[in-house]
């Protein structure tokens, strides 16, 4: 075996810090350029560097080597975008990044959220991904831009206009009248906790007790989940879950089962409490816009 990639007896006693590297010859090689005093320990399974610094110039060296190859794969979705464009008037491309900006659609943030390194430009009100997550943008983009275009105004407009006097409009006013009194049916044997996250039908919600008012069960089935006549349920009221409290939620590691989900509540796993995260930044990011802009010295009148 080469000197290089003996083990050395003494590297537990040396100061000094390990690494491991893809099993890469160029990659390896460039690291031994760098480190010409790094020896291979097959006792750590480690690349071994000595030296006080060692951590530190490490960690710049496998930064720079990540910012080069997020370089590298920006220029070779570039290329792709350039042989291979997505035309449309929700896309722009900058030399540096895409930008998506579209109407608000909860089908378009969930997609884009699942594109890596895509970020929400709070200032400009829009989406950037960069060219390396450009594979990925294409793959989602019918999607992305079918829902843009549904939740334009004039789309939107159309719709309604369409089921105006109709039974779906009618249903959908009953469905948003019910959602608004924030109440939730129970089993009347089997509340659920009201010290933490628990997961419904209707999203992630905190229950904050009941007043033993029974719900009809055709009331339930319309607007909540199926149940039987025989299923004795009460109503209990709910409150939306602050970001802390959410954070701070320990998942579950099993979406609810069949019996879960007829009794309505459940201990919420990992997916659902991501999306119930997302909202309550969303709510708390819309409060802070407010707060600045009735804050002193924002408005014309203030400045007056």
């Amino acid at each position: 075996m080469d000197e290089e990639t003996k083990d050395q007896p003494s590297t537990s006693t040396r100061v000094g810090a390990t690494t491991d590297l893809p099993h890469d010859r160029i990659t390896v090689a460039r690291f031994r350029e760098a480190f010409p005093r790094a020896r291979w320990s097959d006792r750590l399974n480690a690349w071994f560097v000595p030296g006080r610094t060692a951590e530190k110039r490490i960690s710049r060296w496998l930064a720079e080597m990540e910012a080069e190859a997020d370089r590298f794969a920006d220029e070779k979705g570039r290329d792709a975008f350039a042989f291979d464009p997505i035309e449309s008037r929700y896309l722009e491309a900058t030399p540096i990044t895409l930008r998506i900006r579209t109407p608000y659609s909860r089908t378009v943030v969930n997609e884009i959220r699942e594109i890596p390194h895509a970020r929400w430009d709070a200032d400009r009100r829009l989406w950037t991904v960069p060219y390396r997550s450009f594979d990925e943008l294409r793959r989602r983009w019918p999607t992305i831009e079918a829902a843009a275009e549904r939740n334009e105004p004039e789309a939107r407009r159309a719709r309604l206009e369409a089921i105006r006097g109709t039974q779906e409009a009618e249903a959908s006013k009953a469905r948003m009248k019910e959602r608004r009194r924030k109440r939730y049916p129970v089993p009347a044997d089997d509340a659920p906790p009201s010290d933490r996250a628990i997961g419904t039908h209707v999203g992630v919600v905190f229950f904050l007790g009941t007043d033993g008012e029974l719900a009809d069960p055709t009331t339930v089935s319309t607007f909540y989940f199926p149940t039987a006549d025989c299923d004795e349920y009460v109503w209990a009221s709910w409150r939306s879950g602050s970001l802390e409290e959410l954070v701070t939620t320990w998942p579950a590691r099993m979406p609810p089962n069949e019996r879960e989900l007829k009794r309505g509540w459940w201990m919420p796993d990992l997916e659902e409490l991501r999306i119930a995260r997302r909202d309550a930044k969303s709510r708390r990011r819309a409060k802070e816009r407010i707060d600045r802009k009735d804050a002193p010295g924002e408005g014309s009148a203030d400045r007056a």
